[in-house]
């Protein structure tokens, strides 16, 4: 006995015979997903041409990494001498200032600073180009702009202190507090302080996590006044740890700074860690 025709049989049937009834297929190419946050890479410009006796000359380029936390700025060069085949190998040296929104930095090349975030970049080196093998040997100033999209990261880590400023003569005592506000990496991390060598100042504490490093072959026991390393093994979010020191300063003033290296991630590879650079105390 023959199925019975249903609607929706009769509904196909008269699509098929009746192509104008049935609104035809959208012919425009899905959205293309909103591009994401850049990552980390290298963006390099032509920035100038230094040029010497005989037809020498260095095509200078300058290049910056906007990898987070860290701006790399660094400045190949081709070198070209006459009669040269594809030119020697090119060693630049010197030092660049970048611009960006009101802020300068500075640096050795290749040479790092803070990365500020994206944006323009105004970057001068001042530089000197030498070929290996030798026979060129060039100095001159390269500018180049560079728009940098990479976002900055978000802190793992903080340095915090309560007081900013040491006393000629007398003795600070200073509570650091060292926090980690990411749930990546573990409670690990080396904390340091350092003073001017040569001023006299001394940095001390009675916290058994931290020492005056040791210096000299052993069997020395000579141990830097002015210097104290902090092994710190429990920081966790929402557990902030904190060092008190005490610091003398006699009558030369010594500034002090602070750094925290840490643990970050990353299987086995050798580098997976992190510098942060804490308050720097000043002296009156």
């Amino acid at each position: 006995m023959p199925a019975r025709p249903t609607v929706w049989s009769a509904l196909a049937a008269v699509a098929l015979l009746s192509p104008g009834l049935v609104a035809p297929a959208s012919t425009r190419p899905p959205a293309a997903p909103a591009p994401g946050p850049e990552a980390p890479g290298t963006l390099c410009a032509a920035a100038g041409t230094l040029r010497g006796a005989d037809g020498r000359r260095a095509t200078v380029s300058l290049c910056a990494d906007g990898g987070n936390p860290r701006l790399t700025i660094s400045a190949p060069a081709i070198c070209a001498r006459p009669g040269t085949p594809g030119g020697p190998g090119c060693r630049t040296t010197g030092t660049w200032t970048a611009r960006h929104a009101g802020r300068t930095l500075s640096g050795t090349l290749p040479g790092a600073a803070e990365y500020p975030g994206p944006g323009t970049y105004e970057i001068t080196a001042a530089v000197r180009v030498r070929s290996a093998p030798g026979g060129l040997d060039l100095q001159g100033t390269v500018h180049a702009t560079l728009t940098l999209a990479t976002p900055k990261a978000r802190p793992t880590h903080a340095i915090t202190v309560d007081r900013s400023t040491l006393r000629r003569g007398a003795t600070t005592t200073l509570t650091y507090t060292i926090r980690r506000d990411s749930e990546e990496g573990d409670g690990s991390a080396r904390f340091g302080l350092i003073g001017e060598e040569g001023t006299g100042v001394r940095v001390t504490t009675a916290d058994p996590r931290c020492v005056n490093p040791l210096v000299g072959s052993a069997p020395a026991k000579t141990r830097l006044r002015h210097a104290l390393d902090c092994a710190l093994t429990t920081l966790q979010p929402g557990n902030p740890q904190r060092v008190t020191v005490r610091v003398t300063v006699g009558d030369t003033c010594s500034t002090v700074v602070s750094k925290l290296g840490y643990w970050m991630p990353d299987g086995q590879t050798l580098y997976t860690g992190g510098m942060l650079p804490g308050p720097k105390l000043t002296c009156r």
